[in-house]
């Protein structure tokens, strides 16, 4: 009698730890250090062929941090923590074509590293790579079909909040994609036009 009341007595100081079947693991939030009360956000360094990308992105970053209203957003040298933000890969991949070989259809990948410095220490805290946004599109040709330029507006919807979820609720608020995922994929997207090289003026011949 006494050896089944040791064990019934074990079990629920198990339960009560936590070790039931129905209990999922959480880890601690690691959030940001006290000492850092106000954030700047470095200019977006685009390692893309797309030009324009990182300003885009910028504003959506800055408007987020805005909403999301805890960490007030400051100058550089204000600030106490840094963020760093950097857009790695762009890949727009045709998927569906029509009967002359026309797109009709396209997946649109966004991938960014983020950064977080201590200004005091100039050491960085932590950083999250691949973090990633996706959206499959229809041929702006095509009903409820969009331009490159909306499907971007739409990533960087995604990426924004993303972002600021990763700086603020810290490690496991958001994951970035794993190595195996991109490596092997095509480099990233060029631009749909390239400017044109300049003509290389005629020397005239000597009379």
């Amino acid at each position: 009698m006494r050896r089944l009341s040791l064990i019934l007595a074990a079990s629920a100081a198990l339960t009560a730890c936590g070790g039931g079947p129905d209990v999922a693991y959480r880890p601690t939030p690691q959030l940001l250090p006290s000492n850092i009360q106000k954030l700047a956000i470095r200019p977006i360094t685009n390692k893309t062929q797309q030009f324009g990308l990182e300003d885009k992105l910028a504003l959506a970053v800055r408007d987020q941090f805005v909403a999301d209203g805890r960490y007030p957003l400051v100058p550089e040298d204000s600030a106490n923590g840094i963020v760093w933000i950097t857009i790695s890969r762009y890949i727009n991949t045709a998927l569906q074509y029509d009967a002359t070989l026309a797109p009709t259809s396209y997946k649109l990948r966004v991938l960014v590293d983020v950064q977080m410095v201590d200004r005091s220490t100039n050491q960085a805290l932590w950083e999250e790579r691949n973090i990633e946004a996706s959206l499959t599109y229809a041929n702006a040709t095509l009903a409820n079909g969009l331009t490159e330029e909306q499907a971007r507006e739409q990533i960087w919807a995604q990426l924004a909040p993303m972002i600021v979820k990763r700086v603020i609720d810290g490690f496991g608020a958001v994951t970035g994609t794993s190595e195996r995922r991109i490596t092997g994929d095509a480099p990233s997207t060029a631009p749909a036009a390239t400017p044109e090289k300049p003509i290389t003026p005629v020397v005239p011949a000597p009379y």
